[in-house]
């Protein structure tokens, strides 16, 4: 079965500013590793297409969308080069495509999945999503990608169950705000804390399963957390497709988080995510890129996990 990577070059013209750390070098430096560990050969190349606004209210409000959408055009008829949403997120007159693309990749390869066309995919897009809530953008974060590929399986496809599992450094507080009360839906997740967004560690609804890890932690402790917490949430939940918010800033080479992962631990974990998908769901994993900011680390991580998706390791 066969391994998809959807992309876009839209996805590459959003950026806010040439100090930032969300770059659209984060995107070409996982194309340079693709090309340098001969793996690109392998994986099924598809263009995102952009989502409908219908996919995106899904999660999103109509101001929400809005925003976004109706400041962009507004740069763009203005000449002006950017506009704030928080203190570290702004958008281009690029953004509304990009983010557009970033969706639309995700639920494409949610429909493909589902189809049978393709066991898994990886949406090598931006802006990346986890942060943004129903309601507000922020976090480096415009629509919360991984949260409308798993409403649009649920609400067009008709699945009961499904699961995201987020390995990002940071928690992703959009995704559980998108479905803190929808059962329907479980998340497990570890992030560094205290941390930015500075939320998880309270007790969550039985289906969100947050893990804090205090930083410095590093891959023996997470594997092991994984066996302990995820598999057995996983494994009770029996989710029918998985989805992955795929951030490698908690590699140790990663200056935006304090963990200490490598590369060997985000195979491992896509491994064990791999076998579940294969027990309950078919193989169905869609997986999208969130943060990682270390470009050199996070072209390697993206390939250790794309080497296990389409079986090349």
């Amino acid at each position: 079965m066969t391994t998809a990577f959807y992309t876009h070059a839209d996805c590459q013209r959003h950026e806010m500013g040439d100090w930032h750390p969300e770059t659209p070098l984060r995107l070409q430096a996982i194309e340079d590793q693709l090309i340098s560990s001969r793996i690109d050969q392998f994986l099924e190349r598809r263009e995102a297409p952009l989502a409908e606004v219908a996919d995106i209210e899904r999660v999103h409000t109509a101001n929400a969308v809005a925003l976004i959408r109706d400041n962009a055009a507004t740069l763009a008829q203005d000449d002006v080069a950017h506009y704030p949403l928080d203190a570290d997120t702004s958008i281009n007159r690029h953004s509304w495509n990009a983010a557009l693309r970033a969706a639309g990749a995700a639920v494409a390869a949610t429909d493909a999945v589902i189809a049978g066309e393709l066991e898994n995919a990886f949406c090598s897009v931006r802006p990346p999503g986890h942060h943004a809530t129903p309601t507000t953008p922020m976090g480096f974060c415009l629509f919360n990608n991984v949260a409308i590929a798993a409403r649009h399986a649920m609400e067009i496809h008709g699945l009961e169950r499904v699961a995201i599992v987020d390995f990002d450094v940071h928690h992703g507080n959009g995704t559980e705000a998108a479905f803190k009360h929808d059962p329907r839906v479980l998340m497990v997740s570890f992030f560094q804390h205290p941390f930015y967004p500075f939320s998880g560690a309270d007790p969550a609804e039985p289906h969100i399963l947050n893990e804090p890890l205090p930083a410095y932690t590093a891959g023996n402790v997470v594997r092991q957390l994984v066996t302990d917490k995820w598999l057995p949430a996983l494994h009770a939940h029996q989710p029918q497709m998985i989805f992955i918010s795929a951030g490698f800033d908690a590699h140790r080479e990663d200056d935006m988080g304090q963990m200490a992962l490598v590369e060997a631990d985000y195979a491992w974990m896509t491994r064990q995510i791999m076998d579940v998908a294969r027990q309950y769901a078919r193989g169905r994993i869609v997986s999208c890129l969130e943060g990682g900011y270390n470009l050199s680390a996070l072209g390697r991580s993206v390939v250790a996990h794309l080497k296990v998706l389409a079986d090349l390791d």
